[in-house]
């Protein structure tokens, strides 16, 4: 059928000369044939040659030479010079102003949202919330620069402002996704972080991105932290968590089965704060009348746990 046949048909080919491990020369020919509405082949064709010849090569650098002593490793982190001077509230509205106004795909927008960014991690929490009163606005693309800025900021001011916003209902669904999913990538999680987001676990309908983003946090927290088990904010979560298996993961009806799977997923992603849970944990995997996917995912939750607990001896031996 004419659908199927060929409309353009291309063609490239280049000789190309290296010498001395440099590319010398290099020939191109090009050929286009496109066959719309054409009969037996026949068609518009273009041909294109291109000839691209080396003519010296400059041997003096152009660059200065660097004193070893000057170089130092580092990530590959946007980094910024801390400065001494005090961030208002005022200059990062100005900034959100500025941000409104710019061409959203260009290098300006990109580097007054990069500014944005830095300048919010100086801001308390009292600040933080005046500046969310007076610059919540939409731009005119619809575009809200500061919702965006907030989860990079990494703050635990910022952290528990999101968290305020997302038990407002303030934002839609898809921002408070995005909210959650940036709890993961916090660097240095606090104490502070943990407490202010505990209660959303609790909040009727919470989402897998609440389970899964607070829990994650949780585990970077505990990573870094010795003993994190004995800090009240992450006992209140694992004592969440573990109401919700109500001591050996019981359902009652589908729904209930893939709220207890969420719950399990989100034990395991905890690790290491999850240790006092294990003997819950063999419970749910052990009782024959819970369904097949409960007590694998309740194997899997263990996933984390350190060697320390002995996982061996808690989970069930197979019959």
């Amino acid at each position: 059928s004419q659908s199927e046949q060929q409309i353009l048909s291309s063609k490239l080919e280049c000789v190309q000369s290296v010498k001395d491990g440099v590319l010398a020369e290099a020939k191109c020919i090009e050929s286009n044939l496109v066959t719309l509405f054409s009969q037996k082949g026949s068609g518009a064709k273009t041909q294109t040659q291109s000839s691209l010849k080396l003519f010296q090569v400059e041997t003096e650098t152009l660059y200065k030479k660097v004193d070893p002593e000057d170089l130092y490793v580092t990530s590959m982190l946007y980094e910024r010079e801390e400065t001494e001077r005090k961030v208002t509230g005022g200059e990062v509205i100005e900034l959100v102003w500025k941000l409104c106004l710019a061409h959203s795909a260009s290098f300006e927008t990109a580097d007054l949202f990069m500014t944005l960014v830095f300048e919010l991690r100086h801001l308390s929490l009292e600040a933080l919330k005046a500046l969310w009163q007076r610059s919540s606005f939409k731009c005119k693309d619809n575009w809200q620069p500061l919702t965006d800025a907030l989860p990079s900021c990494a703050t635990e001011a910022c952290v528990v402002l999101m968290k305020e916003i997302i038990a407002s209902g303030e934002v839609e669904e898809d921002k408070v996704e995005y909210f959650f999913w940036s709890f993961s990538f916090i660097p240095k999680p606090t104490s502070g972080m943990i407490k202010a987001l505990a209660p959303l676990l609790k909040l009727p309908g919470a989402s897998q991105s609440c389970f899964l983003g607070v829990t994650a946090l949780l585990h970077r927290f505990c990573s870094a932290y010795n003993s994190c088990d004995g800090v009240p904010a992450v006992q209140n979560v694992m004592r969440t968590l573990g109401k919700f298996l109500g001591g050996n993961c019981t359902v009652q009806d589908s729904e209930r089965l893939g709220e207890m799977q969420l719950v399990l997923k989100a034990i395991g992603n905890a690790g290491l704060a999850a240790a006092s849970l294990a003997p819950a944990l063999s419970l749910c995997a052990s009782l024959k009348s819970n369904p097949i996917e409960i007590r694998l995912a309740a194997i899997q939750a263990f996933r984390r746990i350190p060697c320390s607990v002995r996982v061996s001896d808690l989970l069930p031996t197979a019959d």
